[in-house]
């Protein structure tokens, strides 16, 4: 089973964000996120063992076909790919 780190804040839904440690769009996705005050979780990818980081991909794929980093699943409905500030200040909207 996937570890998520939990980050508290406002709810505005379920928000799980699949990062890479290293990607600097990643932690700028969890900077915003922080600073919006938002609740949420994340998994750093890369810092995975082989098989969790494979079932980790798997779900990233679900959610944004081209694979990239970061990956934001709202309510397990639907996904923001990238560093999308402006669709990220939505989630504080709702």
């Amino acid at each position: 089973m996937l570890t998520l780190r939990h980050i508290k804040g406002k709810n505005v839904g379920r928000i799980v964000a699949y990062t890479l440690s290293t990607c600097v769009w990643c932690k700028k996705t969890k900077k915003l996120l922080n600073d919006l005050g938002i609740d949420y979780y994340y998994i750093d990818v890369d810092l995975f063992e082989e098989e969790d980081r494979e079932r980790a991909r798997e779900e990233v794929l679900r959610w944004n076909p081209a694979g990239s980093f970061p990956t934001v699943v709202i309510d397990n409905e639907k996904s923001i790919n990238g560093y999308e500030p402006e669709e990220i200040k939505k989630l504080i909207r709702k």
